[in-house]
Formats: structure tokens, C-alpha cells, sequence
């Protein structure tokens, strides 16, 4: 038991060094991808109200509530290369349409879809985090050019990290070990 306990600590130890060598802070930046994924429907929303009433003011909106979007995004991803700007605009957008299928699922008493449903919207968003966080290993993608050393060494930490929580996590799956670690750096805040 004392050796476990020294793991986890270990364990917090180690998130919480990385977390403050990098800039993000996630408590925050959570609270940020919500409001993301919300423009992103609020684009959608505004779209198909412009069609379902033929009133261009809706269609009008559309560009204000992008622009605010894409500067929003630009803080939680602020150097990217290839698609990786698109495909974290959509993995937040399918995650919250899948929360919100959930969500009806559930109130129509079909709580064991309901509950796939909210586990894929999980692991759609840690596979953005993951992304972000660079700890997805996708060869020529660098996340912070001007830094290659301070990313690595960051690497190396969550991947120590990520060590302590294979031996924690029943779940070997990449959706299981992110879930881990994105859920312990969310967690803890930087103080």
C-alpha cells in the first residue's frame, strides 16, 4: 500500500511539473473548449435558421460568431501544422453533438446508449487534448517549433506519467490511457 501511495504521488508530482513547464492551463482551457464547442453550434444553429426562415440576418451572424470562435481557439491551440486546426474544430464540434444525442437519448430512457454515447463524446475530447498536449505520436507534427527541446522534455514527463497510470489503468486502450491522463491534468490546478 505505502509503495502505491508513493506511485500516485509520484504520479502528481510529475503532472504538476509538466503542467507548469507548460503553458496551458487546463482547468481554463476546459472551460474554454465548452465555449468553443458552443460557437461552433451557435454557427450551426444560426446556419440552419437562416435557411429553415430564409432571413439572411441569420446567414449575417455567422461570420462575427466565427471570428470570435477561431480567436478563441487560437489561445488553446496557438501553433499548428497540417489539419491539426481543423481536426480539433471538429472533434470538439462532434463531441458536443454527441453529448447533446446523449443527453436525448437519456431523457427518452435509453440510458445504456445514452452512456456509449457520452464515453465516445469522452474519448473524442481527450483525443483533442491528446492532440494538443502532443501526446499523440504523429510523425512530422511539431506543436511548438521555437521549442523542440521544452516539448520533449515534456513528452518524456507525461510519458513517465503515462507509465504510472498503465499500471493504474485496467483500460490499456490510447481512449483509456488519455482519459487517465487528461482527466488527472485537468484536475489538478496550477497554483
Amino acid at each position: 500500500m505505502q509503495k502505491k501511495a508513493e506511485s500516485v504521488k509520484e504520479f502528481v508530482e510529475r503532472v504538476d511539473a509538466a503542467k507548469k513547464k507548460n503553458p496551458k492551463d487546463l482547468s481554463s482551457d476546459q472551460d474554454l473548449t465548452i465555449a468553443i464547442m458552443n460557437l461552433i453550434s451557435i454557427e450551426e444553429h444560426l446556419i440552419f435558421s437562416g435557411a429553415k426562415t430564409g432571413k439572411t440576418g441569420f446567414y449575417d451572424l455567422v461570420q462575427e460568431v466565427r471570428e470570435l470562435r477561431k480567436n478563441l481557439m487560437l489561445k488553446i491551440i496557438p501553433s499548428y501544422e497540417g489539419e491539426v486546426w481543423c481536426i480539433s474544430k471538429h472533434l470538439l464540434a462532434t463531441s458536443m453533438r454527441l453529448m447533446e444525442v446523449g443527453t436525448k437519448q437519456q431523457s427518452m430512457g435509453h440510458k445504456e446508449e445514452a452512456y456509449k454515447l457520452f464515453t465516445q463524446a469522452y474519448d473524442l475530447y481527450c483525443l483533442f487534448w491528446g492532440l494538443n498536449m502532443n501526446l499523440v505520436n504523429i510523425d512530422g507534427t511539431k506543436w511548438q517549433p521555437e521549442s523542440l527541446e521544452k516539448v520533449q522534455e515534456e513528452v518524456k514527463q507525461i510519458k513517465a506519467a503515462v507509465q504510472l497510470v498503465k499500471e493504474e489503468t485496467p483500460d490499456n486502450s490510447m481512449f483509456g490511457k488519455l482519459k487517465s491522463v487528461i482527466k488527472k491534468a485537468v484536475d489538478c490546478c496550477i497554483e
